[in-house]
């Protein structure tokens, strides 16, 4: 809506979030996201009423490649005194933050909600999309779900797969119709129906070596009661808790050691693992939860 298209879009940005807060004359300004934080800064002081308006930031991310971030991230620092509360949604996210500068005045940790009616184990689901991908019922079916970028490390999935040929792999987001990927793989590209594929697998993998604040793909793939294999960054082993497995980032013998255990697994136990895996999702981290942690603190900033 604002028109953001790297760097050069942010000056029509911030006149159209002007606008926007004159227009609407909010109690609240969020911003979301490094960008999205900055804006709400500059837009919050520059319009009447920041002195009753409160002002909040939301950090999304945690280790970001310094290359890309790293100005970005020092501007942020430098005003993190401006917002009344920075949001993030991982512990990780909020010590990393804090270690690179940032002296919010004050500092909440809320985790992403995942729509646990949205995202849930369906068998008619399952055998539905596996008839259309081509996978036999009884394969075990690992999904990955990223668009293609360095920190996502498709590399390690598609090499772990080659070597394990008893999985039948999935990769879903942008630019994986790209990959070259092995005969036991479907490269799908990106997609709009994350809850019909999730409900084919029996396994989520996130192999992401940094920059996961709260994996959102992990916690939908738990949700869906698929049992995780996540790389420890971010807040991976918070979510996964006994759940799963959690990874070194690029330990490839690590993570086809993991996948070759649950593939390995009788088929009642596997069931085991990933209805517990749900039910940890339904009991921490559901929308509800979410929606209601934000409800909570946006009274105590505003009454």
């Amino acid at each position: 809506m604002l028109g953001l298209a790297g760097a050069l879009g942010a000056p029509g940005g911030l006149l159209k979030l002007r606008h926007i807060v004159r227009a609407f004359t909010p109690d609240l300004l969020q911003g979301w996201m490094y960008h999205g934080d900055l804006l709400a800064a500059l837009a919050h002081r520059s319009t009447r009423g920041a002195d009753r308006r409160r002002l909040l930031w939301n950090l999304r991310a945690s280790n970001m490649d310094a290359d890309r971030y790293a100005s970005i991230v020092r501007w942020c620092a430098r005003l993190s005194r401006w917002p009344d509360v920075v949001v993030a949604n991982s512990k990780a996210g909020a010590n990393h933050h804090l270690a690179a500068g940032y002296r919010p005045r004050r500092l909440e940790i809320i985790p992403n909600g995942i729509d646990i009616d949205k995202f849930r184990p369906d068998e008619n689901l399952r055998s539905a999309v596996r008839r259309e991908l081509g996978i036999a019922a009884d394969r075990t079916v690992a999904i990955h779900i990223a668009r293609v970028d360095p920190m996502k490390d498709h590399a390690c999935f598609v090499e772990v797969l080659r070597a394990l040929p008893q999985i039948q792999g999935v990769l879903v987001g942008r630019g994986t119709e790209s990959l070259a990927v092995p005969a036991n793989a479907r490269a799908l590209g990106a997609r709009q129906d994350l809850p019909r594929l999730y409900a084919a697998a029996d396994i989520v993998v996130s192999t992401s070596v940094f920059g996961e604040g709260f994996s959102n793909v992990v916690a939908e793939g738990m949700s869906c009661g698929l049992v995780p294999v996540a790389t420890r960054v971010g807040d991976a082993a918070l979510i996964v808790g006994t759940a799963g497995h959690v990874l070194t980032p690029g330990d490839r013998d690590a993570l086809a050691q993991a996948l070759s255990t649950i593939a390995a697994l009788p088929a009642d136990e596997r069931r085991s693992r990933r209805m517990a895996a749900r039910e940890r999702i339904v009991a921490n981290f559901s929308l509800e939860a979410a929606v209601s942690a934000y409800a909570a603190l946006y009274d105590s900033v505003t009454r």
